[in-house]
């Protein structure tokens, strides 16, 4: 019986323990220079695009609507792609606000803008976009 309480009290105090090393959240955004680190950068840096794609404020659309804004949608994500505009375009796999992701090829964040904002789904307001600068070592992936 002894051995037991023991046993149970050992667990209890384990479980109970504070863990030191727990994962503290960042409180401040640091811009990286991946120049000045060699141990990272081993070639020329390009700058793509990150489009966040959310829901927007208009998803009142009828079925025969949100389709044909759908096919005006993704007509506009293939003509970009031959342009070699979109480099890599997707949704989501759940049903929350982000609904997909561009990366794009663009030389400032004014042609991004305006390349997404000729997408039918960001004129009618069924999505919205947020961009972000995105760094990639030049040639080290092949997006095809």
């Amino acid at each position: 019986m002894k051995f037991l309480f023991f046993l149970s009290l050992s667990f209890i105090l384990i479980s109970c323990q504070h863990k030191d090393d727990a994962v503290k959240p960042v409180s401040k955004t640091t811009v990286y220079d991946f120049t000045s680190d060699t141990s990272v950068y081993s070639g020329e840096m390009k700058r793509y695009w990150l489009v966040l794609l959310k829901k927007g404020p208009n998803r009142t659309h009828d079925s025969a609507s949100a389709a044909m804004i759908q096919a005006g949608h993704m007509a506009n994500i293939n003509r970009l792609a031959k342009e070699g505009k979109i480099i890599m375009a997707g949704p989501m796999g759940y049903d929350g606000d982000l609904r997909g992701i561009f990366i794009m090829n663009g030389k400032d964040s004014s042609e991004v803008e305006q390349m997404v904002q000729s997408d039918t789904a960001v004129i009618t307001g069924r999505l919205t976009m947020e961009y972000y600068p995105w760094w990639s070592e030049k040639g080290k992936y092949i997006f095809k």
